[in-house]
């Protein structure tokens, strides 16, 4: 984390979020994920977080956003979690059929502050 001098401010931090299926279940597709970073932009600005970038494969999402060092991060990914499940499940009812129980994101996520390389990287 920086201070810049001249406006008295922090620079807000790169984070690097990745999110898995539970079970690894093979579900998301364009439009799911679609509506996932939807969802995501929808919940953010409430943390002050920004979206940067957004990437998905069949079973995982990866987000870059920035965020305050404030930020409650672990709220912030527990609040998207429950919301974007609940919204994911009642839009894509054909989900269900893949998922166990009521779940639709494993408990765990990875979370990596980064110096802004974008997502390949």
């Amino acid at each position: 984390m920086e201070f810049d001098k001249n406006t008295h401010s922090v620079f807000l931090l790169n984070y690097h979020l990745v999110l898995v299926i539970k079970y690894r279940r093979r579900v998301i597709d364009d439009s799911i994920s679609d509506r996932l970073k939807e969802i995501f932009s929808y919940v953010a600005p409430k943390y002050n977080i920004t979206l940067i970038e957004w990437n998905h494969d069949i079973d995982h999402v990866h987000m870059l956003y920035k965020g305050h060092p404030n930020t409650d991060n672990s709220k912030f990914i527990n609040v998207y979690k429950s919301a974007s499940s609940r919204l994911i499940k009642k839009e894509f009812p054909n989900i269900r059929q893949s998922l166990w129980k009521e779940y639709f994101w494993s408990r765990s996520f990875w979370l990596l502050t980064t110096g802004g390389a974008p997502i390949e990287i």
